[in-house]
């Protein structure tokens, strides 16, 4: 009777978690980009990014998701708010309001759902960057569904993107703390195909009236690294972000 008593709380609960956190395997942290000793990273439950003070968007954000994670089924709407675990300067909602442009996650929500608090965080500014609406509702979109699908397929996926700023000499700014507007956005993907295989795929998307599928937009993560001037997967062997083989990501 008394073990009733401590699981019925557990068994009501409206907010479920996906517990697969614990069981991770020897390679955690391959989503994890090589990082300067003076970045503000921050560590969330379901996402880590590296928060830029200057452009007031994250750098990049990555995140493992698993097979589980990706059949979240949590839900429910939550506010856009500052991170409470980054010093300021840093981006608010203010900043975004009467734009035109989206409140972009790089970390999508639906990636999200198999945890109430890692849904929460994802809504916090360190995961958002200006996206234009088409963009982020149609190829940025369905790069995030398909990304899904990839981690049902292998089990687990790592991911980290970012947004690019091609000319900062006269990029857009938003809002009172003046939010830098991306002119591009990346996202890299990483799956272990054998104990000793890895398969690596890039996209890059114009912050422009994009719809295409992911196709169109792939490119090797080496050329990424190029444009961003970051080793992304730098746990893999080198040879695994040189090419890829779309047959290894198609649907």
């Amino acid at each position: 009777m008394k073990l009733l008593f401590i699981l019925l709380p557990l068994l009501l609960a409206t907010c479920t978690s996906v517990e697969t956190r614990q069981a991770v395997s020897a390679l955690t942290g391959v989503e994890m980009p090589a990082t300067a000793p003076d970045e503000d990273v921050v560590r969330h439950l379901g996402y880590t990014a590296g928060y830029n003070h200057t452009t007031l968007c994250p750098d990049w954000v990555a995140w493992e998701l698993t097979s589980e994670e990706a059949e979240g089924q949590n839900d429910g709407q939550y506010s856009f708010s500052r991170d409470p675990d980054v010093r300021f300067p840093k981006a608010s909602r203010e900043d975004y309001s009467h734009t035109g442009w989206d409140k972009g996650h790089m970390a999508p929500r639906a990636d999200m759902r198999w945890s109430c608090q890692a849904l929460e965080e994802s809504y916090y500014f360190t995961n958002i960057c200006p996206q234009d609406h088409t963009m982020n509702s149609q190829a940025w979109r369905k790069i995030e569904e398909m990304t899904r699908r990839v981690a049902k397929r292998y089990g687990r996926v790592w991911v980290v993107c970012g947004p690019v700023f091609a000319d900062t000499g006269s990029v857009a700014k938003l809002g009172p703390a003046g939010v830098w507007v991306p002119s591009a956005f990346f996202k890299a993907l990483a799956v272990s195909i054998s104990d000793s295989t890895y398969a690596t795929v890039a996209f890059l998307v114009e912050n422009n009236e994009q719809t295409y599928s992911p196709r169109h937009y792939a490119v090797s993560v080496d050329s990424v690294e190029s444009v961003v001037g970051r080793d992304l997967f730098h746990q893999l062997p080198e040879g695994a972000e040189a090419a890829f083989d779309w047959n290894v990501w198609k649907y």
